[in-house]
């Protein structure tokens, strides 16, 4: 007779599965990487008695959670501090230091994006969205067991420079993305690729069934013309005839003086869809967020790294108002002072506040972004792989932080407001992270 595989019980003061109730008291029981139970932990403990089995329980006075979700990130620029030291002006005063950085000396991508993957580990992070530029940081998340999607980065690709060729370069890329986690493709942006790649490159993805993703809406240059800081309107012909003029990139609209939005340019292209979620979002009318809704393309959030670029904030109060889908991401190194995600989430609490938003779903939303979130915008939310939740079945990517407050609601606004450095223990895959909780 087969002995079962032993359980591990994870328990707390407070378990926050995100996708059920709050827990007092609770516990999660894990089996083979996968969540057996979750429930009060007198339940949980009672359940495997009765059944006879053989468990091991670790407790935490504490909040138990999912592991964190960074839906935007660049692991391989861990190294790259330097750039994230100084203040911007806006994204091509940036992307200066940030190519002068780059350039500077030999790197070592694989052993930076595995120092990443290690920061987010000890932050309770354990998936991300990776956008990978040089392929020895392709096997970042493979190494480090995370789990998510690693992202291979087209960027300053040309009409002229696009043909059977550059497609298949592309395709022989995201074949050896190591497996698991996921794989994907990021256009960087459309500003930095004309239009025959950005409108070959979904085809190419979804023709793999894999996931897009792309920086939008970031620069100031992807404003819609609207009146204000100098633009006079919508341009010859308005919004309505721009298609017709069959510009080689947006950066051509923008010099024929259309003020179309680089939502509106994407999609037209048809980018946007399920398959897809953007970084950053920060330049969008209601009209832009609208067509985000329409296609299901979910927005990572990325405020600390829009802060050091010298950006405006993201309008956050209109997306938890409108119901945009949101995720949090920390970007990378090179614009953020941390992986520590619960930094930005802190970051759109204060954002959101300032820009109006009095809903007092605000703390619940915004750990949901961070969490489940981040998993809907990647396709991980559902399915045998799911992440970003405590249920039964799913994924055992478990954090625990170190809260003071044992009230289910005051717990999660502390741990929304200042959750920073407060992770003490993450789980992934029903396995400890050696150094997390030692």
């Amino acid at each position: 007779m087969t002995t079962p595989p032993p359980v591990s019980v994870y328990s707390a003061s407070l378990v926050l599965p995100v996708t059920s109730p709050p827990i007092p008291d609770g516990a999660v029981a894990v089996r083979e990487g996968r969540i057996l139970h979750v429930g009060d932990r007198r339940w949980v403990l009672d359940a495997l008695g009765a059944r006879g089995a053989r468990y091991h329980e670790e407790h935490w006075e504490g909040v138990l959670a999912p592991g964190l979700v960074n839906a935007h990130t660049h692991l391989q620029y861990t190294r790259m501090a330097e750039v994230a030291s100084r203040s911007y002006a806006g994204f091509d005063d940036w992307g200066t230091a940030f190519d002068e950085a780059y350039a500077a000396a030999d790197r070592d991508w694989a052993a930076a994006a595995a120092e990443g993957a290690a920061a987010s580990l000890a932050a309770g992070v354990t998936a991300a969205a990776d956008v990978v530029t040089d392929r020895e940081a392709l096997g970042a998340l493979h190494d480090a067991g995370m789990h998510g999607i690693a992202y291979w980065e087209v960027y300053g690709a040309s009409n002229a420079d696009w043909g059977e060729a550059a497609r298949e370069r592309v395709r022989e890329q995201i074949r050896g993305i190591p497996s698991p986690p996921g794989a994907g493709v990021s256009p960087h942006a459309p500003y930095s690729l004309e239009v025959q790649p950005l409108l070959e490159l979904p085809d190419i993805v979804r023709e793999e069934g894999l996931r897009l993703h792309i920086h939008l809406a970031e620069a100031h240059m992807e404003r819609e013309f609207d009146g204000i800081d100098g633009y006079a309107g919508a341009g010859p012909g308005g919004h309505g005839g721009w298609p017709e003029l069959e510009a080689d990139s947006f950066r051509a609209l923008r010099s024929h003086g259309i003020g179309v939005s680089s939502t509106q340019f994407v999609d037209h292209l048809g980018v946007l869809g399920p398959d897809c979620h953007i970084a950053h979002g920060v330049y969008v009318s209601a009209e832009d967020r609208a067509l985000l809704r329409a296609r299901g393309t979910s927005v990572a959030l990325c405020p600390r790294s829009n802060e050091v670029i010298g950006l405006d904030m993201p309008p956050v109060a209109a997306y938890l108002r409108e119901g945009n889908p949101i995720a949090v991401g920390t970007d990378s190194l090179s614009s953020s002072p941390s992986l520590d995600l619960m930094a930005d989430v802190a970051a759109l609490a204060r954002v959101a506040r300032t820009q109006g938003y009095q809903g007092d779903d605000l703390h619940q939303r915004l750990f949901t972004a961070a969490t489940l979130g981040g998993a809907a915008a990647m396709g991980l939310h559902v399915g045998r792989e799911r992440i970003g939740q405590l249920g039964v079945g799913a994924v055992a990517d478990i954090a625990c932080f170190e809260l003071a407050a044992r009230e289910p609601e005051a717990a999660l606004v502390e741990l929304v407001e200042d959750g920073a450095g407060r992770a003490r223990r993450t789980i992934l895959a029903g396995r400890p992270v050696p150094g997390s909780g030692e």
